[in-house]
Parts: C-alpha cells; structure tokens; sequence
C-alpha cells in the first residue's frame, strides 16, 4: 500500500510540473492605446514587429525596448519578415497597401498601392521571393514581387481569408474563414490547385505547419483545432482549444503547438509523430491574448494584450459597443518554458 501511494504521490508531482511548463515570465510595456492584430518576430535581428492602432512598434528583444515605431501604417494587421532581402512588408488595411521597410534601419523603402481590398494576414514566401497579402473584402489574395516590390496577380479565393503558411517547397495553404476552407496556391502559377473543407472546424483563423510531418495546424472560432493533411486535405484530428482564439504557433524543435485563445488562455498541443497529437497543457495568460508568434531562437511566445474597461449597454446607435481599452494597458506577454 505505501509503495503505491508513494507511486500516486510521485505520479502527481510529476502531471503537476509537467501541466504547470509553461507561464506568463514578463510583461513588456508598450506605448499607446489603439487596437491590434497580428505581432512577428524577426529571428534574425532578435526584433519584435508589433501591429499597434495606426503604427507598428518594434522591441528588441534582448532589452524589451521599443526601439522604433514604423508610421503612416493606418488599418494595420499583418507583418511578413524577409531576412534574405533584408525586408518587412505591412499590410495597411484602411490604405488598401503594403508598407515596406528596411528590417535595419526601419525606413521606408516604398508604399505600394494594390487592388485588393482590406488586406489582413500577409506572407513572404523565400521560395518564390513572393509576398501574398490576404485581403478580406476583396475576398482575394494579392500577389507582389518581393524583390521588385511590383504587383503580379490578384487571386480569387471565393471568401474571406486569414492566415496562411508556406511548405518551402511551392505551396501555399490559407484558411478561408467564412466557407471553413483550406485553399492550396501553387507558388509559381499562382493558381488555386485544391480547396478543402475542414467541418466541424467553424471560422478558421491562425495556421501553422509542421514541414517535416506534412501537416496543418487550424485554429477555429468554434474552440477547436482541426489537424489535416498536407498533401490530400485529410483531416487527422479534432481537439479542443481555448475560446476566442485567433493565432496559432508550431515549435519545431519541440514539436508543441500553441493556440492562443482571447479567453484568456493557451492551449499546447503534443505531436508525438504525424498521427498522434494530445492537449497537454492550458497556459494561464490574459483575457484579450488572442494572437501570438514564436521566437524560435529562444523558444518563447509572445503575445499583445491589454485590459478593457467596462462595456457600455447597447444602444439604438450602437447595438454592440465594445468596452474601451484602459489607458497604458498595452503590453506584451512574454511566455516561457520552466524546463527549458
């Protein structure tokens, strides 16, 4: 009998570590009270790229000072860093353009004006050296030369889309959040080459790829994550995250897969190999945390927050207020492993 307490008492211990890995280390202070989407970071340079209200903010990360903030960027959502050309492209969504600087010196190189409307997520694709803006109105993605910086094709995606990643290799994936699809884009032709449905998975948001298993990792508004194959659409497994998640990060060294939900919370996600993944931990953070990127030097997560005042009552005028943001609240979560 004590032998098998003793077995319970270690077993505990060890679920309660291992449950408790992770956890909000810091919070980085950042000047300014407007909205927010997506944040990136360049590994590189060890530079976190901020969308923030009408600008972006960038923070080095070994000091966690801002160490410049790029204007003039009204409406932004998206930040695609190019270390190969020494490029950030910004999608400025209220402008309908994409705001390019240099990754050094964080000065404009130019602004250019696309057709698309309202553009959201964007990509660099080192592949193809092609940036692919995705642009919500519009219900298209933009396609740009990212060594010439010139517009080559608007590709028709038939919904609104959000997130995308890339294979390295020539594909494209992107989640079209109103129709629950996956589409594939082929890099060079620039064509639609299959759409996929990923039912149950309701409104999909954040997407993430695991290159090396072929697999596709996409976050929905329904509270769950739908797993698919990369190479025949296949769904491989359903599991439940957080509420109101929005963005998705994969570690590839530790094979974790992090959704980042508004609740307030993390869900990490174990792939043991390409057919077995399991929920391993819900990681305490800040109601508002809904996006996310991963510093893959360091291993740690970051994610852009701030607390809400109060919500007004409806209204005639304004049937669905939303609560304001508190003055000075904005910040970044820096979240890490305890076992590193």
């Amino acid at each position: 009998m004590k032998k098998l307490f003793s077995i319970l008492i270690i077993s505990l211990f060890f679920f309660n570590s291992f449950s408790q890995n992770y956890q909000v280390v810091k919070k980085i202070n950042v000047a300014g009270d407007g909205g927010w989407d997506y944040l990136a970071v360049d590994d590189v340079n060890q530079h976190l790229f901020v969308s923030h209200g009408n600008e972006v903010n960038v923070i080095d990360l070994k000091t966690d000072k801002t160490i410049a903030t790029i204007p003039d960027t009204k409406g932004v959502h998206g930040i695609a860093i190019a270390n190969d050309l020494n490029k950030a492209f910004i999608t400025d969504g209220k402008d309908n353009a994409v705001t390019i600087v240099n990754l050094q010196t964080f000065e404009l190189i130019e602004k250019v004006v696309i057709n698309g409307q309202k553009p959201d997520a964007v990509l660099y694709d080192e592949f193809s050296h092609k940036v692919f803006t995705y642009n919500a109105k519009s219900q298209d993605a933009t396609v740009l030369d990212a060594i010439t910086n010139k517009v080559i094709k608007d590709i028709p995606l038939n919904g609104k889309p959000e997130f995308s990643v890339t294979n390295t290799k020539g594909l494209i994936y992107v989640n079209i959040e109103d129709k629950n699809q996956i589409k594939t884009i082929n890099a060079k032709t620039l064509e639609v080459i299959a759409t996929w449905s990923i039912s149950p998975g309701d409104e999909p948001t954040g997407l993430a790829m695991d290159i090396e298993t072929n697999r596709l990792f996409s976050v929905c508004g329904n509270a769950l994550m739908i797993i698919v194959d990369a190479s025949n659409g296949k769904i491989i497994k359903t599991l439940p995250i957080g509420e109101g998640c929005d963005g998705v990060a994969f570690d590839a060294k530790k094979k974790l897969i992090f959704s980042s939900n508004g609740s307030g919370t993390i869900t990490e996600v174990k792939e043991e190999n390409a057919l077995e993944f399991s929920v391993i931990e819900t990681i305490k953070t800040q109601k508002s945390a809904r996006t996310i990127a991963l510093n893959k030097s360091t291993h740690q997560l970051y994610l852009s927050s701030a607390d809400y005042g109060v919500k007004p009552e409806p209204t005639t005028e304004n049937p669905k207020p939303r609560a304001s943001i508190v003055p000075n609240s904005f910040s970044i979560l820096v979240v890490e492993s305890n076992s590193k």
